[in-house]
């Protein structure tokens, strides 16, 4: 019936509705454990690359400080610093310029990426001051600057893979999140249906009970009338031949009793014609 039928849709939306709670809970569990992971990543790139950046400064100042001495053609010095205004009119007045403070960093290369890591060395060793305790060593500086450039290199792969990797990660990150949100939404608008639904069922449901319980009590109350008729019906039954036979009798008193009247009529008028 449609009681039954209500009862067990309010059963079948509530499952659902259930299922569609801990969908929502899982998918924004997953979206946090993503966004987690996904800046644990972030952090990480960016330690690589600031480490491999610093890496390869270092290694490519050292390159340059070797050419200066074995190939000085390819030696790059360092831009000419400016002077603030300040500077200048000290200069004009003493004749020389302002000492130049050091760079500090690693060595005094002004790098300061790696510092900590740098400390805990030995400072190099100065160069030496003559071009002939050079002159030895070319052939091996060469082979040191060509295993530098070959560092480098692996560091520029390194950072050119690991922003490759960075990307792509992002890409998947960024299009987790479109599609959680999408489908979060979906589901919330799902849910808020069903939940919707359920509540006019379970109404429609309260009605119907209601709406049985005042027809069944009123089913009794005409089962109770139907039982007084057919007591009433079940005694005339019973007693119809004795009160079929008191009719007839008190028919035939009627009778004998209306004859007797008129009996006595016509006597009285014969007793007055013979006087």
């Amino acid at each position: 019936n449609s009681i039954a039928t209500a009862k067990e849709a309010i059963a079948t939306m509530t499952e659902e509705i259930a299922a569609l709670e801990k969908g929502i809970k899982l998918l924004d569990k997953s979206v946090t454990e993503a966004t987690e992971q996904r800046k644990a990543e972030h952090a990480e790139y960016q330690d690589l690359l600031a480490s491999d950046t610093a890496a390869k400064q270092v290694l490519e100042f050292a390159k340059n400080r070797l050419n200066k001495f074995y190939n000085p053609k390819l030696f790059k010095a360092a831009p000419k610093r400016e002077l603030s205004a300040q500077g200048r009119i000290e200069a004009s007045i003493s004749g020389t310029e302002p000492p130049t403070a050091a760079p500090g960093g690693i060595a005094n290369t002004g790098i300061t990426a790696l510092v900590q890591l740098a400390s805990r060395r030995d400072a190099p060793d100065a160069p030496p001051e003559t071009w002939d305790a050079y002159s030895k060593k070319s052939e091996e500086s060469t082979g040191v600057i060509a295993m530098i450039d070959l560092l480098i290199k692996d560091l520029d792969k390194e950072l050119t893979e690991a922003e490759v990797e960075e990307k792509e990660a992002q890409k998947d990150y960024e299009t987790m999140m479109s599609e959680s949100a999408e489908k979060r939404t979906a589901d919330t608008k799902s849910l808020t249906q069903k939940e919707g639904a359920k509540a006019d069922t379970q109404a429609e449901l309260e009605a119907q009970t209601e709406g049985k319980a005042s027809a069944t009590k009123e089913l009794m109350a005409t089962m109770q009338y139907i039982a007084s008729l057919h007591a009433e019906c079940d005694w005339l039954v019973q007693y119809y031949d004795v009160r079929k036979e008191a009719r007839a009798a008190e028919i035939d008193s009627i009778e004998k009793a209306k004859a007797v009247l008129s009996g006595a009529d016509y006597a009285l008028v014969q007793t007055r014609a013979h006087s």
